[in-house]
């Protein structure tokens, strides 16, 4: 795919929001450890609803919390936060702060993180270069075209010292804003970063783990990441998103933080190559960057 260059970003609901990416529109729902009678039901929007570590959860959920867990899975990412809209769901599980800001804004939604997951870091890879000081002047570098991954491929280049964005970038930044570079940055679709990176047209790529694993990119090849604790990480941890009515529920939050437990944790790293870092954020912290990134993204939109 050519490269896409673009003065200013229409917001779009992206399925690169979460870790799995997933491609049929069908919904179902998902088993999960029941409880007894009197126990309090709660239903999760999630997308990767066949992993392991959910029933895990499920598990503690009514061994812990007296809470029966039922999950409804989702293969179309633009339908969990409808659904919690309509509550039909009483809570969901499978997006970072960016993109809910990004349906908010859209949507004409409040919806309201009440709990922090995990950030996956977006690597910079090179297969003949190893430290990204090492790129020579004008080589060229991958990064992913769509509106989620472009602006943090952008927020990942310039924190490897390799380019500088107008007032320090957004998670809404486009190439337009680029105001110095060391290296040609080249965007294209996400699926084809790790080919051209193994072709040989790039010296580097940002390349999303799912693609990097499809590609078989070894780890030892990536020179640099988004540190996940840092401010331009903030945007893509992802959380537990409920109804702004229901922010500051007792048993939501509870369930959101049961997302730590050391169980849960050992499962979705195995699901996902160690990859994960997890963040214990609070509900109120996330919320702010919520306000945030929305306010970002209302400035794209214009």
């Amino acid at each position: 795919m050519p490269p896409r260059h673009r003065s200013r970003r229409r917001i779009v609901w992206l399925a690169s929001a979460a870790v799995v990416v997933v491609a049929a529109v069908v919904v179902g729902l998902v088993l999960s450890a029941g409880g007894g009678s009197d126990s309090k039901a709660v239903t999760i929007g999630v997308t990767d609803g066949s992993q392991p570590y959910w029933k895990t959860y499920a598990s503690l959920a009514r061994k812990k919390l007296g809470i029966t867990v039922k999950f409804v899975n989702f293969t179309d990412y633009s339908q969990p936060n409808p659904a919690l809209k309509e509550k039909r769901l009483d809570l969901n599980e499978f997006q970072h702060i960016q993109y809910l800001a990004n349906y908010n804004v859209t949507a004409h939604d409040d919806l309201q993180p009440i709990g922090a997951t995990a950030v996956y870091p977006l690597p910079l890879y090179s297969l003949k270069y190893h430290t990204p000081a090492a790129l020579p002047a004008g080589a060229k570098v991958a990064i992913p075209n769509d509106a989620i991954n472009e602006a943090r491929g952008l927020l990942v280049l310039q924190a490897a010292k390799l380019l500088t964005l107008k007032d320090g970038g957004t998670a809404f930044s486009a190439t337009s804003d680029i105001t110095t570079h060391k290296v040609d940055v080249v965007t294209l679709d996400a699926s084809q970063t790790a080919n051209a990176l193994q072709s040989g047209s790039v010296a580097a790529a940002v390349v999303n783990d799912n693609y990097a694993t499809s590609a078989k990119l070894p780890r030892s090849a990536a020179v640099f990441q988004d540190d996940p604790s840092s401010a331009i990480a903030a945007p893509y941890v992802n959380v537990f998103a409920a109804r702004a009515a229901d922010k500051d529920d007792p048993t939501y939050r509870k369930l959101a933080a049961l997302y730590q437990d050391p169980a849960v944790q050992k499962g979705v790293q195995k699901a996902n190559s160690g990859t994960a870092v997890f963040r214990t954020v609070s509900p109120e912290r996330l919320q702010a960057e919520l306000a945030t990134v929305e306010k970002q993204a209302r400035a794209a939109k214009k």
